[in-house]
């Protein structure tokens, strides 16, 4: 049984149920527990209509959870089971779908949970496990995302920009648990690249894949993380460097530059590169700086002056880092760079050591302890211990 396929059907299956009538809260649920009776039924007797089997699966679900209302909202339940005229737009229910659970009034971590779980067809336990918290937390999360959004019309017109954003939050998780939250995010995203015309969406999807396409290289087998410039580039998955570059080439072509296109755009120039010094610093800080015109955010200021540092050295880095609040995170790791970059290695140790104790991540302050422990032993070897 081809799994993905089978998730693939569950936000048009969805759709069907909220344009019968069912509320999107029951729907959802009612959908997960065909899902679910599909995984265990479909290995040994699949069916000719994947789809059909599916909506007919979840209605009954719906029915089952609404017979406890009174006769007459059962006999309304009855005629909306009647066939739909016409045929309906599989594509249209999918992405209003998506535009409920990325909806403004959700916060953004029950966005993406809500998205997981309604668009994705993950089961609360695989989303909670991806993001290490208890089963029942997110639960509750999910419940309530539910809550917030049932009184939103299905049909309402919603904002891809949200949807794409909340993609990115998914992809950005990485891999934790059974599910790799950054192969659902680009499958995701090509589900929404393949419904609608949004240069945004293939921005987001061409920098996934190009991110993507590093993974094997950025970490050891024993997890220790390598930087860009000691990775080893054989290990980049050239084919999904090419299909990103395409898809980032088609939506700049139309002319309408968001952040996504420009973040895969940097992302492009250090795929494009052979080895870490051919890397083209200078365009790619003219990259960054349409990025800070178009977002101002801080953490790309923070960026920009690495790329700054590479291109037009160190000392002009620093310049440029002193425009960044010191509160930003990992600001202490790039100034700690800058600063061996520049030759005041005792000055970088000692950053690279606050930075390792500021680190959230345990992969990254083991990273910058080992940075601070290179520094010190190269200090204590030329003053001869």
């Amino acid at each position: 049984m081809d799994e993905g396929l089978l998730r693939e059907l569950i936000p048009a299956v969805t759709g069907v149920l909220v344009r019968r009538g069912a509320d999107f809260a029951t729907a959802e649920d009612a959908v997960q527990e065909a899902l679910l009776r599909a995984l265990a039924t479909w290995p040994n007797d699949p069916p000719r209509d994947a789809k059909g089997w599916l909506i007919t699966a979840a209605w009954r679900k719906f029915l089952d959870a609404t017979r406890a209302q009174s006769s007459r909202s059962a006999r309304e339940l009855l005629v909306a089971a009647e066939p739909l005229p016409g045929p309906t737009d599989d594509a249209a229910d999918t992405l209003q779908l998506y535009f409920m659970c990325a909806h403004p009034s959700l916060t953004p971590s029950s966005a993406v949970a809500l998205t997981l779980r309604a668009v994705g067809g993950l089961t609360t336990r695989q989303i909670a496990e991806a993001y290490l918290v208890p089963e029942a937390t997110m639960a509750q999360r999910i419940s309530r995302a539910k809550r917030t959004v049932s009184g939103v019309r299905f049909d309402d017109l919603g904002d891809i920009a949200t949807v794409v954003r909340v993609l990115y939050l998914v992809f950005n998780e990485g891999y934790s648990g059974e599910i790799d939250l950054a192969e659902e995010a680009i499958r995701l995203t090509r589900q929404v690249r393949s419904i609608t015309d949004h240069e945004e969406t293939s921005g987001l999807l061409a920098l996934m894949l190009l991110h993507h396409a590093r993974r094997e290289a950025r970490t050891t087998p024993d997890g220790t993380l390598v930087p860009l410039a000691r990775q080893d580039r054989t290990l980049w998955d050239t084919a999904m460097i090419a299909e990103g570059v395409a898809i980032l080439q088609s939506a700049l072509d139309k002319d309408q530059v968001g952040e996504f296109q420009v973040q895969a755009a940097i992302a492009a120039l250090h795929a494009d590169a052979q080895t870490f010094e051919e890397t083209d610093w200078v365009q790619i800080v003219e990259w960054y700086d349409e990025l800070v015109r178009l977002t101002d955010n801080p953490v790309v200021r923070l960026n920009r002056a690495v790329a700054v540092g590479e291109a037009d050295g160190a000392l002009t880095g620093l310049a440029a880092l002193e425009q960044v609040d010191p509160e930003v995170p990992r600001y202490r790791a790039v100034e700690a760079y800058l600063r061996e970059r520049a030759g005041d290695v005792a000055a970088a140790a000692r950053l690279y050591a606050a930075a390792a104790r500021a680190a959230t991540n345990l992969a990254e302050r083991d990273h910058l302890t080992r940075e601070a422990a290179r520094l010190n032993s190269s200090a204590l070897r030329e003053r001869g211990f």
